[in-house]
This record gives C-alpha cells, structure tokens and sequence, in this order.
C-alpha cells in the first residue's frame, strides 16, 4: 500500500557536537515502537565501535518510522542523523538534500555553538523548514528563556514553535513528533511521472555489494527494474529495494518522496557517485538533478607501518576503508627514512585520527603518522600551476613565480571572558579579524586564517584555553598568495624528506630550532659526531651536534707529556672518526619522527 504524499515528512536531526541528536532519534524511534525494549540500546543508529567509543556520530544513518498522531493519521517519518563534527559536515549536506525540514537541536545548558551555526546556514540555503528543540531540560543549569533569545539574536530564526525536551528522561519527545507532522511540508513529487531519484549515500556490504541510499523524488523505483546511473551512463538491474526501520527490512518499491536503499550488485564504491540521478533506463530524463560538490581532502599526512613486513596489511586495510568512505583517499608514497608507506588525504583532523585508529584497531597495524599538511598551489614562471601535498615534491625555486595556501573563515563562539587569549592566538597564527558580535555574554567572533596554522592543533589549544566553552567551525574560502618556504632537516648532511614541511617563513627559524633540539634529545649517540640542520634552499637556518662515543685511546700508555706516540694514535682515531661519518649511517629512531609531530602541540 502507497503512503499518500501529505503523510510523509522528510527530515534531518541537526545540532552541535554532543548537543543529543542521536539520544533524541533513540527516544522517537522508541516512541514510534521503530524497537522493542529489549532491541534499544543507546545510540542505536551508530553502528560502528569507534562512534559508540567517542560518542560522536561519524556516518548519517537514516529510519523509516510510523507515528499515529493526534488527529488519528498515521504519518511515515524519514529521518537522518547527522554528524555534529566540521571533518563530517559533507556527510549534512547531502542528508539535508533529501529532506524537506530539519530539527535543531541545541543544548538549553550550553546554547547556541559553532556547529550548531554551519548547519542551520547549510539547511537554510536549501530552503528547509527548521524545528528549533531545546534539548537536556532536565539539567539545573539549563536556561530555556536564554536560549530561545540566543538563537533568534545569533541564527535569526522564529522560536514560537519551539519544543522543550530531555533526550535522557523522554519528556517533551511527543511534542516534537506532532510539531514536525504540522509544522514541516510534505515532499512535492509526482507517483506517475517517470522516475528521477537522488543518490543520497553509498557503503560496501560484504554480502550484498554495494548498497545505495535513495530518495525518489518522482516516479517509483521497484525490485527487477532497469535503471541508468546518469553521470557514468551505466544500466543497472534492481535487485533489491528496501527501508531502514531501524532494521533492513525488504519491500517490492519506493514511490515519489520516500527515502530507502536499493542493491544491483555493483561492487566497487567508485561506480556510485554520491549525488547522481537514477532514472528509468527505458525512459531516460532530459536533464540531471543538480548534485553536488564532491568532498575534497583538505589535509595530507604519510601512513607508514611501524614493521615494513606490514605494507601489504596497510595496503589492505586501506583498500577496505575506502570501500565504505569515499571521500578519503591514498596513493603509494616511499621515503628514505621511513621505507614504503601510504600518501592519504583527509577532511580534516578528526576524519585523520578515526581513520588511523580503525587501521590499527581493525586490522592490527602499528603505524606512524608523518606531519600533516595541506594542499598548496604552485605558479610556476611558464604558467602551469601544480597542486603540491607533499613538501618533498617542491619543485626547484627558482622555477616558482609564488605559492599559493588554503585559507578558512572560522567561527569561534565563546564566553567573553576568554576573548582576549583567543584574539592573541588567531593573531599568531596570522588571522585577520572580520567581525566580532555579541550574545548576551557570549561573543561570535569571525577570523579569516590559514588552514596550514589551524590544521594541527588549534582545536585543542582553543578548548583548553577556553576550558572547553569555545566551539569552532570552518569552511575553505579559497587560496591566497603566501611567503611560504620548504624547511628541509639534514642529519649528518642526509635530507630526512619525512621531516620535511612547508612553513611560514616568519616562523622557519624557531620551528626550525625546536626540531632540530628535539631530534638532538632522541636521536642516540654514534661513535662519530652527528650534526642536525634545518635549512631552507642551500641555507641554514638551525644547527645542533650530538657528540660521538669518545674512547680514550690513551690509557694503554703511561707517563705523562705529549709524546710523539700519543699523537700518532690521537691523529689515527680523528681519521677513523671522519671516516666513520663518511660512512656511517645514523639510525633515527621511530620516537623521533613522532616526537617531532608533537613539537606543534607542545608549544
């Protein structure tokens, strides 16, 4: 039986990080009995370990549920969980692209936060109905009155129909559920015209392939059908059709406006590309759906295994990985120092981290990680512009005209009494200030800065500045012109191409000093002299000796004065030095290229 399309409402949860959305989606797929009691458990929609872990929702998950409201209608609700974090924010958007409204939900304890700002903008451009809800009530320092002022004088958003709720006690989950059936638009979409669908998401099962997230914006899509993947051009047979409930559960179609997953026995992620048009390969349409913009890394590190015997595992637990998230990427990389590794890119730090935690959780890999970096614009003096990610590439200077780097708008919103540490570090780390407003006692403040100065650690050093009040979010603006120099380190005159980076040249000189005193403490002592240099083109900038063993080869002869015989042996043992680190190669060790990625951090 077909849902009639006034009884559908499509839409996504949107909040901050650890504001409660999957806690809520809990209590409405319990409310709507989507799971028994026994079947609950917390955070039933993030299905991986590491979300469960972190508490943090990495992948949009979606549920079909059936709510009989009030005035005796039975509704179908499409929802989506979103993640909260910035690395995710392309996992939001294309969730709210198949949804007509949104439910935002902000902590009535902590108010409005960055995130909470990048996703309502996103949803807002789409033109979506947006349910703010008041969330964790409960709480003794929740502030319903403030929080409903902070979101109209911060978002600017109508909060009349605002919902109080609590995730963890289940009061207010009713109201919710009738304001979304009278207050979002049902889907427009038309049952009998033919089919145009959007791909929404796409993940690898081991047992079914490659399975696709749908919404059907006209038409129907139903088991056996042929259907044509319009950017690839490719023809496809349905053989499965089917909705989450939370559970997978099979069905013979999916009408106009409902959201639910199909398999056709695809086996690469690659054939899929998020945001194509499905269409009736006997009846093609004229034009595509608009799509969107692919996820594009934004940070590049090195992954080499610890054992070099483990290059295949990597290999491996690579390949699998990106079966279910194409938006990270790699490619062979060997370097002198550390052997045959991985060049991977990533959408941000957080996407680095979870993904070298499931390598080494999942597939038992001891990995080390190189500097991570971002992508560069090289002009050269013919014309050409090549993009750089790894500073070793850098071509000769005197081919390069300028350097361009990726610059972000951030967000930064905080109790103003920390405001002055924030403009202090923004500062430092070349910010230029855009805007600055307040919120009653909290400031937004608005700071265009280099991504290469926030990738690493500026996350962590605002929180513990802040005490972890602050909230940040970025997008990517663009690239700017910057003087940008390659600081390469030499040890015993070898370039170390792991420990190369590209860096401001303001700050080469002291970044370049702090390395070459933390390799002086971990690289062991030789038999000869080992210098450590960090240098920028054929000039150094920074210079520290680890002494060698000295025997005393003296101590076989007795008497004192300088003999004849006592210089012959001293003259031997300076020859067999210099021949030594003629050709002696120095072992760095692991700890060394890793304290090195924390030199950032500690300062």
């Amino acid at each position: 039986m077909t849902t009639a399309l006034e009884n559908i409402r499509n839409f996504a949860i949107i909040a901050h990080i650890d504001h409660g959305k999957s806690t809520i989606a809990d209590r409405i797929i319990h409310k709507c009995g989507g799971l028994t009691d026994r079947e609950m458990k917390a955070q039933v929609l993030d299905s991986m370990d590491i979300e469960r872990e972190r508490g943090i929702t990495i992948k949009a998950q979606t549920v079909k549920l059936n709510y009989k409201a009030k005035d005796g209608k039975i509704y179908v609700l499409n929802i989506i969980d979103t993640p909260g974090h910035v690395d995710f924010s392309y996992e939001v958007s294309r969730s709210l692209y198949a949804c007509e409204g949104s439910i935002l939900i902000v902590d009535s304890t902590q108010g409005v936060e960055a995130q909470t700002l990048a996703n309502v903008y996103q949803a807002l451009d789409i033109n979506h109905e947006i349910i703010p809800i008041l969330n964790k009530i409960d709480l003794p320092a929740s502030d319903i009155d403030k929080t409903k002022k902070q979101i109209e004088d911060v978002i600017g958003i109508d909060t009349s129909n605002a919902v109080s709720c609590s995730g963890k006690t289940g009061d207010g989950i009713e109201d919710i559920l009738e304001t979304i059936v009278t207050a979002l638009p049902w889907p427009k979409g038309i049952k009998n015209e033919k089919l145009k669908c959007l791909l929404v998401d796409s993940w690898y099962d081991a047992y079914l392939g490659v399975v696709i997230l749908v919404r059907v914006i006209d038409g129907k899509i139903s088991k056996g059908m042929k259907i044509k993947m319009m950017s690839t051009n490719q023809d496809y047979i349905v053989e499965k059709v089917g909705v989450f409930t939370p559970k997978p559960k099979d069905i013979n179609e999916l009408n106009a406006g409902e959201i639910g997953f199909i398999t056709t026995g695809i086996k690469v992620l690659s054939d899929t590309k998020v945001g194509d048009t499905i269409c009736d390969a006997k009846n093609i349409l004229n034009e595509a759906l608009p799509g969107f913009k692919p996820s594009k890394p934004v940070v590049f590190c090195g992954l080499f295994p610890v054992d070099s015997s483990e290059y295949q595992k990597l290999k491996d637990g690579l390949a699998k990985l990106q079966l279910n998230d194409a938006s990270f990427s790699f490619e062979p990389e060997s370097s002198s120092a550390l052997g045959l590794g991985f060049r991977c890119g990533f959408l941000g730090l957080l996407h680095l981290e979870i993904v070298t935690e499931r390598l080494e959780r999942e597939f038992d890999i001891n990995l080390l990680t190189t500097t991570p970096g971002v992508v560069y614009k090289i002009h050269l003096n013919n014309g050409k512009i090549e993009d750089l990610q790894n500073p070793s590439s850098l071509p000769d200077p005197t081919l390069i005209k300028f350097i361009e780097e990726p610059w972000i708008k951030a967000t930064i919103i905080t109790p103003d009494q920390y405001l002055g540490s924030i403009i202090k570090m923004c500062q430092s780390k070349r910010g230029v200030q855009t805007n600055l407003s307040y919120s009653g006692n909290r400031a937004v403040i608005n700071y265009e800065l280099p991504l290469n100065e926030v990738v690493f650690d500026f996350n962590d050093r605002l929180k513990s500045m802040t005490s972890g009040y602050a909230s940040f979010d970025y997008e990517i603006i663009g690239h700017k012109e910057g003087e940008l120099v390659k600081m390469g380190i030499l040890v015993n005159g070898e370039h170390v191409d792991a420990l190369a980076m590209m860096i401001h040249k303001d700050f080469a000189q002291s970044t370049g000093r702090d390395v070459c005193e933390k390799l002086k403490d971990l690289i062991p002592r030789h038999n000869f002299m080992i210098p450590i240099q960090a240098a920028i083109g054929g000039k150094i900038i920074a210079r520290e000796t680890i002494k060698g063993f000295k025997k005393d080869v003296l101590t076989k002869i007795h008497g004192g004065g300088a003999t004849d015989r006592k210089r012959k042996l001293l003259e031997k043992q300076k020859k067999g030095k210099a021949r030594a680190k003629q050709f002696g190669k120095v072992e760095i060790p692991q700890e060394a290229f890793i304290g090195v990625l924390r030199i950032n951090k500690d300062n």
